[in-house]
């Protein structure tokens, strides 16, 4: 058993877990504009569906404005309709190839609600993190089993696995606090 393969696995696993919860919380809306807000939004176009940003520029002029530049100002009704759609809550308003969104402010219920997601995604982002925490500590088990390793280099290598997943677990929780802090704020 390559031990040092293995750590590095188990590093750039969960290196991707913390990346997916940043994108998660990208989209998640905050009192202000964020260009990340529409990232999840798909456009039927050209015969498929593309995302927003391979269709349109994506602006903020204000904290409180989004502005969608559409290239092709004949997609510009179905980018509309696709913002509508989206389940964000936004009014598009559209001129010529150019869509505003001004973003309403967040209600204190709405804030609640956004933070109660902001909880569920830091929670899915553990769970995966310990799932890649068993998968590694079943392959260490195993080489010690098969004795592969001896039992001291087992130990070693097992508390050396959770120190890293103690570091990222601590990772998940600063970037969920400071969301949670960005949504709350007036």
């Amino acid at each position: 058993m390559d031990y040092n393969s293995l750590k590095a696995e188990v590093e750039q696993k969960t290196a991707q877990t913390l990346e997916v919860l940043q994108n998660e919380y990208a989209g998640l809306r905050t009192g202000r504009a964020s260009v990340h807000l529409l990232d999840g939004v798909r456009v039927p176009v050209y015969g498929s569906e593309m995302p927003l940003n391979q269709v349109a520029t994506v602006s903020t002029p204000d904290n409180q404005t989004l502005s969608v530049t559409v290239w092709d100002v004949s997609n510009a009704p179905a980018v509309e309709k696709a913002i509508r759609d989206s389940g964000l809550g936004l009014n598009p308003m559209t001129a010529g190839g150019v869509i505003r969104l001004n973003l309403p402010p967040l209600t204190e219920e709405r804030r609640r609600e956004l933070t109660k997601v902001s909880g569920k995604y830091a929670e899915e982002a553990k769970i995966s993190m310990r799932n890649i925490r068993q998968d590694a500590m079943n392959k260490i088990k195993r080489a010690g089993t098969d004795k592969e390793i001896s039992e001291d280099e087992q130990h070693r290598y097992e508390e050396d696995l959770q120190k890293v997943f103690d570091g990222r677990s601590a990772e998940v929780d600063a970037i969920a606090k400071q969301k949670e802090t960005d949504i709350m704020s007036v």
